[in-house]
């Protein structure tokens, strides 16, 4: 049981509080899944880029799946190794290209043939090969929310099949260039098994294609997006969904690659907030909070559901909006949820807010972002401290003219 009450008195709130040892029991279910089959499991670092989460996984073994340079450089700096570490993004700089071809990572997955061609000439005048594989988006309906669906032509992500051809035609081609894997993820918070098994089907008959001209590719990547259960959702089993790709792949002699990221992060994290106090306007009722959409955008953005634990607070409940001190009508936690009266200091805890909630904090209205701590055993520890007004203003207050 963790105690909250003693967490918030001691680093303050808003506060994001993540059970490492959940975590680890994750990780090590899905890797138990894969069992007997040759994998990787990269975590896709972009759910919770925190250095001592991201350390964490690498210490049980895992690689990273970055979408920009920077965490990448995060990554390497937590001891993953540079032959586990994926680097994927729709929209690379020539200069990351360039970094990660010198850190000389496992390989870039490719998401156009445009981007294609500028990793072929990076290479070309850095006298080296890029390892890459090609994202292809099978045209699937994930069957979730449109903000996180990349696996219809409509979204920005990956390329079509006859794209993909080409590309890897030209890459088996090309002198700078080394076909080694293929890639798909078409999208995220999935819990629907029928999408998965269809897309991998179809990228594995490409595979069998590519294969028949002599492109033998070693890895096959899945992606992520595992769902989770934030509230009444049901969800698929490791085992489940690492069937359902595995059936796909009769003949092939390929290594899974698996990049789980909310899966491993998201019921593993709280967010804390202090009651500042009630208001109402007319019928309408709002419990005010020092927690705000620039801490834990999800709800505002997504309108993602967050279960709300008032610590054994008892009372008649009635609706309320859940809302911030942010300048904004969309500046809220929830909407519409049955509360007992609160008042001034008491505690609310957000659940399942481990991925996705701190990385995509701002400081919007000159607001310091949360601090973050870890629970490992019986033991809490600070993982990265409260920002101040002066962290807030460093960039800036240099430039500063008399």
């Amino acid at each position: 049981m963790i105690d909250f009450q003693a967490l918030a008195e001691q680093y303050d709130t808003p506060l994001y509080v993540y059970d490492f040892d959940y975590m680890a029991a994750q990780f090590e279910a899905l890797k138990e899944a894969f069992r007997g089959r040759k994998s990787l499991l990269a975590y896709a670092v972009k759910a919770n880029s925190n250095l001592s989460v991201v350390r964490h996984f690498a210490k049980m073994g895992a690689g990273a799946d970055c979408v920009s340079i920077g965490e990448v450089r995060r990554a390497l700096i937590c001891g993953v190794p540079k032959y586990r570490i994926i680097f994927s993004g729709v929209g690379k700089r020539d200069e990351e290209i360039a970094e990660a071809l010198d850190v000389d990572i496992l390989y870039i997955n490719v998401e156009s043939e445009a981007e294609l061609m500028r990793v072929e000439k990076i290479a070309t005048a850095k006298n080296t090969v890029a390892r890459i594989s090609v994202r292809v988006n099978p045209n699937i309906d994930p069957q979730t929310h449109p903000y996180i669906s990349t696996g219809l032509h409509a979204n920005k992500f990956g390329v079509d099949l006859d794209s993909a051809k080409r590309m890897y035609i030209r890459a088996k081609n090309s002198p700078s260039l080394e076909p080694i894997g293929i890639h798909f993820h078409i999208g995220s918070q999935l819990t629907q098994l029928s999408p998965i098994r269809e897309s991998a089907e179809i990228v594995a008959d490409l595979v069998r294609s590519l294969a028949a001209l002599k492109i033998d590719l070693k890895f096959f990547d899945i992606g992520g997006g595992l769902g989770v259960r934030y509230k009444e959702e049901q969800t698929i089993t490791p085992y489940d969904y690492v069937q359902a790709i595995l059936g796909t792949l009769n003949g092939l002699d390929v290594t899974v690659v698996c990049e789980p990221g909310r899966f491993l992060t998201a019921n593993a994290g709280y967010f804390l907030t202090r009651v500042l106090y009630e208001k109402r306007n007319g019928d309408k009722r709002f419990v005010v909070v020092d927690g705000a959409m620039n801490d834990l955008i999800r709800p505002s953005l997504y309108n993602a559901y967050h279960h709300v634990d008032t610590l054994g607070k008892e009372g008649e409940v009635s609706a309320a909006d859940i809302v911030g001190p942010v300048c904004e009508s969309g500046d809220f936690l929830a909407k519409s949820y049955p509360l007992p009266m609160m008042t001034h200091n008491d505690l609310l805890v957000l659940e399942s807010a481990g991925a996705y909630g701190f990385g995509m904090g701002s400081n919007y209205n000159t607001r310091g972002r949360s601090a973050e701590v870890a629970l490992e055993g019986a033991q809490a520890r600070l993982i990265r401290r409260r920002e101040s007004f002066d962290d807030i203003i460093a960039l800036e207050k240099e430039f500063l003219e008399d």
